[in-house]
């Protein structure tokens, strides 16, 4: 199997040309896990990070101290980028889904080389427009969704490329999707009812994802 490089990367994303030499020279590959976090929020922001593969999950933690989901990433997404505009702490907690591999420059190889390039500060001005575009929408509309349509998503969303994930942690999916634990069990026993999932020793397993994506058409959280 050909190993990427970060070259072959920004060539597949058509970012080649964008980035001088000695900006990608400052470029690092690296690789999560599923379950492993890239950042928490209000650590210290000092890198952006380009999604090339793989899948993230977007969480806040609100002031009531219950963990939302804002969003899941695939590629090509960044992360970091309105922290590097705005100069403050990493203001969301980002983990990888499934495996994960991202391209991680330094804010200060960035501020030494792209402050004045017009088509790095116009993609980075699309990018973050977009982005706040779809914050919008996940902020006013995610939690006026159903729970058994918000669960749904959740569960779609966490199983891309397999059909089981960790039921252990409920009352950290309740929180996530801005339910009760309760509820979530609720509905957890309604979709075992209906065949579309199996709860069994920790773990939930997808077993009629097709059902599940016409019953509740698109994932609210993507």
């Amino acid at each position: 199997m050909k190993k990427e490089t970060v070259s072959s990367y920004l060539e597949q994303y058509n970012l080649s040309t964008m980035f001088p030499d000695r900006v990608q020279q400052a470029m690092q590959l690296e690789t999560y896990t599923g379950g492993n976090r890239l950042f928490s929020q209000g650590e210290k922001s000092d890198t952006l990070y380009l999604l090339v593969e793989g899948k993230l999950k977007v969480s806040r933690l609100s002031p009531e101290g219950k963990r939302l989901i804002l969003a899941f990433k695939s590629p090509f997404d960044f992360v970091g980028d309105i922290e590097y505009i705005r100069k403050c702490t990493l203001i969301n907690t980002v983990e990888a889904v499934t495996t994960t591999t991202v391209i991680r420059i330094p804010y200060e190889a960035l501020e030494n080389s792209m402050t004045n390039n017009t088509e790095w500060l116009q993609f980075l001005l699309e990018t973050i427009t977009h982005k706040f575009e779809l914050k919008s929408h996940a902020m006013n509309f995610s939690l006026l969704y159903a729970v058994d349509v918000r669960v749904a998503s959740y569960l779609l969303a966490m199983t891309p490329n397999d059909t089981t994930l960790d039921s252990t942690s409920l009352v950290d999916m309740a929180d996530l999707i801005g339910t009760s634990y309760r509820h979530l069990n609720r509905v957890l026993k309604q979709f075992e009812e209906q065949g579309w999932i199996l709860k069994k020793r920790g773990k939930i397993t997808i077993i009629n994802r097709d059902s599940m994506l016409k019953q509740f058409g698109n994932n609210i959280y993507e």
